[in-house]
């Protein structure tokens, strides 16, 4: 059985690279110790620039060693951890795949999620912030008048804001957009997680891969 240390840390992220340390997707804690305990996987641990590769038993090892560290010097520092009947494991942040060399994804996936990630999930029409349930998917052009559903043609917008354009154009409407949609340079969700510092130790893997990749 497996317990947090109450953080939400196993829903928390886990940044997945290929075997070339080319970044590829980004998975839950669960799944990472998975792969790990498989021997899928191993784990790529980043200290003061310095890069370690630990596999499954050798990061436990590892983990015991920084716990019974901290304690010894009264360290108040507080990693994320998971412990199971018998260890207390430090969450790794970083894995590199030890049999997959598929290249990552070339252009982020347009699908709901991300639009509302790359707005802010805020309403490009009115400009107020809502939930994702109270939010929708707007075709600037209607699919009606031949508006094709691409990064450039949808924006987020709020569910009252969505029936007040109904089947027309946003000038038609009298409406003013925001901002021109436009396609992400990089995954808006990315953007997201890399303001938590815990995920700060992803950006040296990021540089040329990181625009695309599947971010859960």
């Amino acid at each position: 059985m497996i317990e947090s240390n109450g953080n939400g840390v196993l829903h928390s992220s886990v940044l997945v690279l290929n075997r070339s340390y080319l970044a590829v997707r980004v998975v839950n804690v669960r799944r990472a110790f998975v792969m790990l305990y498989r021997s899928a996987a191993e784990v790529i641990h980043i200290d003061n620039g310095t890069y370690a590769n630990f596999d499954f038993d050798s990061w436990c090892q590892w983990s015991m060693f920084v716990r019974d560290n901290q304690q010894e010097n009264g360290d108040g520092q507080q990693n994320d951890w998971i412990r199971t009947v018998n260890l207390r494991i430090q969450i790794p942040r970083v894995i590199r795949l030890l049999h997959f060399d598929r290249l990552p994804r070339q252009h982020v996936r347009l699908n709901r999620k991300n639009v509302f990630a790359r707005d802010a999930h805020c309403c490009q029409y009115c400009g107020q912030s809502f939930p994702p349930h109270l939010l929708s998917f707007d075709h600037v052009v209607p699919r009606s008048r031949g508006g094709a559903t691409e990064w450039e043609n949808v924006v987020t917008c709020c569910l009252t804001c969505n029936s007040r354009k109904g089947d027309r154009t946003p000038t038609e409407a009298g409406m003013e957009l925001r901002r021109h949609p436009n396609r992400p340079a990089s995954h808006p969700l990315l953007h997201i997680k890399l303001g938590n510092p815990r995920y700060h130790v992803w950006r040296p893997f990021l540089g040329q891969s990181g625009s695309a990749i599947d971010v859960g």
